[in-house]
């Protein structure tokens, strides 16, 4: 059974994140919600975005650099609620829950990138392959007999 976007358990948990934080930065003042509500809410939506973008796409390595680039703005999301408990936006016992929150997605994100790695070693070490041809040089001359104009006829 194959599995979709919507059965991922790290994209449920960023976007339960994400949807809280925005349910905070919405009762901010217009100042506040300007200068760090604005980019911890893109921050913690682009966790989530990125996973998404990371399931659409073909290319294994594709696939990985989207997810390494989830767990970059998860980082950034953390670095932002810092910015909000010492700017008193947020009370310390919601940033703690927010981190510990983020901290759980990052494990998430590593299993699963873990995952996608394992599964490609296992999908290498099983393929079919044939072996290289053999390509043998020849004189030039002989290259060059190829090409004489008297193998070529036109009528």
């Amino acid at each position: 059974m194959a599995i979709g976007l919507e059965d991922l358990q790290v994209l449920k948990s960023a976007e339960l994140v994400a949807d809280s934080i925005w349910k905070q930065v919405v009762g901010w003042d217009d100042f506040a919600k300007d200068v760090v509500g604005k980019q911890i809410t893109r921050a913690a939506d682009s966790v989530g975005a990125n996973i998404s973008e990371s399931f659409g796409r073909y290319n294994f390595g594709e696939k990985l650099q989207f997810l390494y680039y989830s767990r970059g703005s998860l980082f950034e999301t953390k670095y932002w609620l810092n910015r909000a408990k010492e700017r008193g936006l947020m009370k310390p016992d919601e940033i703690l829950e927010y981190t510990d929150g983020l901290t759980v997605i990052a494990r998430q994100l590593n299993s699963f990138a873990s995952g996608m790695k394992n599964a490609r070693t296992e999908t290498k070490k099983s393929a079919v392959r044939e072996t290289a041809p053999e390509y043998l040089a020849i004189p030039v001359e002989d290259v060059q007999s190829l090409f004489s104009p008297t193998l070529i006829s036109i009528s």
